[in-house]
């Protein structure tokens, strides 16, 4: 009997572990490190622009965790081409620069993209965007997250970036 009830915990074992094997456990996802949200998100039209086949996507990206991440990336269909940028002073006037390795996003402190500052370009547009249209983009960040932001197109909207703010994200990992 001893023998018996031996066998039959042996098989029971088996059969739980086989479950664990090497092959069969699932990879853990990391979880973002940061609570990452996104306010005021707009983007500007790109009617009667000189040039339609791009634009720019503002918002204040708030970061309610103890770490600072970077902003590393951002996709947006319909876009070729998206990039990071910033407003520098060169030879005494403005200019747009690509930014590498990212936009610093501070612990506890809202980073502004805004006309003149940083912003998110939209380029080689497939097709213009229209006030009234909705821009679908995914902002990437160096903890691994992401947001999910519905950014409305406007005309001019750089005083949103300064009334209530209306929350437009959703957080993903």
């Amino acid at each position: 009997m001893r023998r018996l009830f031996a066998i039959v915990a042996v098989l029971i074992a088996t059969a739980l572990l086989g479950g664990c094997s090497k092959g069969s456990v699932p990879t853990p996802i990391a979880a973002p490190t940061a609570e990452l949200a996104a306010e005021a998100a707009w983007v500007r039209t790109t009617t009667g622009t000189k040039d339609p086949s791009m634009t720019a996507a503002f918002m204040t990206i708030l970061n309610s965790s103890e770490a600072t991440v970077q902003l590393t990336s951002v996709d947006c269909p319909g876009a070729g081409v998206v990039q990071l940028h910033q407003m520098v002073m060169q030879s005494g006037k403005m200019v747009m620069q690509e930014i590498t390795g990212g936009i610093q996003v501070p612990a506890g402190e809202p980073t502004r993209l805004a006309p003149g500052g940083y912003h998110i370009m939209l380029m080689k547009l497939q097709k213009g965007f229209a006030a009234g249209d909705m821009v679908h983009l995914t902002l990437h960040f160096s903890d691994g997250g992401s947001l999910i932001v519905e950014a409305p197109v406007k005309q001019d909207a750089a005083q949103d970036l300064y009334q209530s703010p209306v929350p437009t994200t959703t957080a993903t990992s």
